[in-house]
């Protein structure tokens, strides 16, 4: 993985290929493997989908060439979608929720694009509602909507899944992975279930998000502070499919920011909450499967890591939990 040893036309030849590298915390009879997202050029999963919708939507005719990208995001998407948009032509506008990484809103601006905020109590449905409003009011302006593009979902299915399968030849017995616009774990998922149906699937959200709800379990709705993944308005996350779901793991902030440290100062990881909570969910699932409490067609847990903690610095993810911003 990462093997590229020729030189490179541009730097969306570098998006995907990212290692896949064991979490030695997990038992040795079915050890965990987390795919390393933060070695994408713009540091995080989200490359992968920036590239990938941007290019289908210029050839299907969507998205124009030196046209518009409105994007509600928390702030990795848009620098998914702000390196595409900068080698293939195009603007990028983005929509951010007040509360999030400063850090990303940066590096959104560093790539050429547009930020505008929007009120923190207003959540990602302010976001995409200002989005569409802005799209409307630009010339020959598209929203890709990540939260409901069958292509955010598709990027996966088309790389990240088979290339966990190809570095594992193909002994995955289980998939976990945190759930945002669940792009990612829906496309892992479904190229999963196509090599064998019998694959455990694992959405992870912080406690206080409501993706347990779709999948008929009741939740309270509470602030957390792991970012990036879970969701207080399901209706948004319209690429979440059920029927690809065996369960829902919520992990505690608490935990979350405890192995942020720890995956940091054992395993060398600079990974952030998310990574984190989708390390523990992944680790519990190996566990029940040595234990023989899940059933599971094959002998490793895949994860992903999806970006890095330098995103976080500014929110104290290394101080003690009570300073943690979140």
């Amino acid at each position: 993985m990462t093997t590229h040893r020729e030189p490179l036309a541009s730097v969306l030849d570098t998006v995907g290929e990212t290692p896949l590298v064991r979490v030695h915390a997990s038992p040795d009879e079915v050890p965990v493997y987390a795919k390393l997202e933060s070695f994408n050029p713009g540091a995080s999963v989200k490359d992968r989908i920036g590239k990938y919708m941007l290019e289908r939507m210029l050839d299907d005719g969507t998205l124009s060439e030196g046209g518009t990208v409105v994007e509600p995001t928390a702030g990795n998407t848009g620098i998914g979608i702000a390196v595409a948009a900068g080698q293939l032509g195009v603007d990028a506008v983005f929509v951010v929720p007040e509360r999030f990484s400063v850090e990303k809103q940066q590096l959104m601006r560093a790539l050429g694009a547009t930020v505008v905020n929007t009120p923190t109590a207003d959540g990602m449905g302010g976001a995409i509602d200002r989005a569409r409003e802005l799209a409307a009011e630009l010339d020959d302006a598209v929203v890709p909507q990540q939260f409901s593009n069958p292509l955010n979902a598709e990027a996966h299915y088309a790389t990240t899944g088979p290339e966990m399968y190809e570095a594992l030849d193909g002994d995955v017995g289980a998939v976990v992975a945190g759930c945002g616009t669940a792009g990612t774990l829906m496309g892992i998922a479904r190229y999963a279930r196509e090599r064998d149906p019998e694959t455990h699937v694992v959405a992870v959200e912080p406690e206080g998000s409501l993706y347990a709800t779709l999948v008929g379990v009741d939740g309270d709705e509470e602030a957390y502070k792991t970012e990036g993944i879970g969701t207080h308005d399901p209706t948004t996350n319209e690429l979440f499919d059920p029927e690809l779901v065996d369960e829902v793991v919520q992990i505690s902030d608490r935990d979350a920011h405890a192995e942020v440290q720890r995956l940091a100062r054992e395993e060398g990881h600079l990974v952030a909450s998310s990574a984190a909570a989708a390390s523990l969910a992944a680790r519990d699932v190996a566990e029940r499967i040595r234990d023989g409490e899940v059933d599971a067609p094959g002998d490793a847990v895949v994860t992903v890591f999806p970006d890095s903690s330098e995103r976080y610095l500014s929110k104290g993810i290394y101080g003690d939990f009570e300073s943690w911003e979140g």
